[in-house]
């Protein structure tokens, strides 16, 4: 018995080896390359571990582009996965861009990866342009009518400018402000609804795509809708605005009048009441005159009898 669980142990322990084996001398990957063509050395295999970097990944690629009639470095390869690139993508690409005869390399092709853009994608727009749908942009004609517009821009990639181009918002930013000048350049919003195709030949003229990624190949409107009369609206909004104006110094002149109302009261109160002191010296007055012989008795009684006749006329005429 000690003799057969030896054995086995020996048995497992070779199994397991084995497989440790062919992990670090990864063979079969080894072989499939060599019967696909791909040159490559059983030792580069072995390093590719001890880099971690995956060579099934790297051997899948030179089979992959090797098939393709392409012409791969494995180093290459390499050193963009160990770059975080995506070797797959970049392989396709290259592929792609083989056979629609579009001038593209390594470098290139690795370096779109590396700067965050999918380099695959790219290749695809370029051989099928990319339909990108504007947002409804809003603009007021020269006759204060508010139109809102939508287009559909075709872009296609530009592989040269990918790597430190503008993206697709940008695209969209200039096409709305194209449309925005173009529409508020228009002396009648009938104009435009009439021609929507002088919006498409205005903002092409102006090269949006310039400095980015995209060429833009035609804009459509493909839809104008109108909007407020905003001309109406801000005359009216003026109009509200003067009536305020008007009625703030409406009011400001009537509470000057009834300022000046009260004064002119204060001042009449004041003289009424110098009138009254007046009168109160009146008969001081007249006790002086009578001291000094000015005055009779008979000159005060007639006094006294046309002041009485004077308020008697006085109620008369009330």
């Amino acid at each position: 018995m000690s003799t057969i669980g030896a054995t086995l142990m020996w048995i497992a322990i070779g199994i397991v080896g084995l497989f440790v084996l062919l992990w670090f001398f990864p063979i079969t990957l080894w072989f499939q390359a060599l019967i696909s063509g791909v040159r490559i050395n059983l030792i580069q295999l072995v390093l590719m571990r001890w880099r971690k970097v995956p060579p099934s990944t790297i051997v899948m690629a030179m089979v992959t582009g090797t098939k393709a009639g392409l012409h791969l470095d494995v180093n290459a390869l390499e050193a963009h996965y160990l770059a975080k690139g995506n070797v797959g993508k970049v392989v396709n690409a290259l592929i792609s861009a083989d056979k629609a005869n579009i001038p593209l390399d390594f470098k290139m092709a690795a370096a779109i990866d590396l700067a965050g853009r999918d380099v695959f994608e790219a290749v695809q727009m370029s051989v099928n342009p990319k339909v990108i749908n504007t947002p409804p942009v809003s603009a007021v004609a020269k006759d204060g009518i508010q139109l809102i517009a939508k287009a559909r821009v075709t872009v296609r990639a530009s592989i040269k400018q990918l790597v430190g181009g503008a993206g697709e918002e940008t695209v969209l930013a200039r096409v709305g402000e194209g449309i925005v000048s173009s529409i508020g350049s228009a002396e009648s919003h009938k104009a435009v609804l009439e021609n929507p195709d002088f919006i498409s030949k205005v903002v092409l003229e102006k090269g949006l795509d310039s400095g980015t990624a995209f060429e833009i190949l035609s804009i459509d409107i493909a839809d104008i809708d109108v909007g407020k009369n905003i001309g109406a609206v801000l005359q009216m909004d003026q109009a509200n605005a003067d009536k305020n104006i008007a009625q703030a110094r409406a009011e400001e002149r009537r509470a000057m009048a009834v300022a000046e109302e009260q004064e002119m009261k204060a001042k009449a109160q004041e003289a009424r009441a110098k009138v009254i002191l007046a009168e109160a010296e009146i008969p001081l007055a007249m006790a002086e005159a009578f001291r000094k012989g000015n005055l009779g008795i008979m000159d005060y009684y007639r006094m006294k009898n046309i002041q009485a006749d004077t308020d008697m006329r006085e109620q008369i005429a009330k």
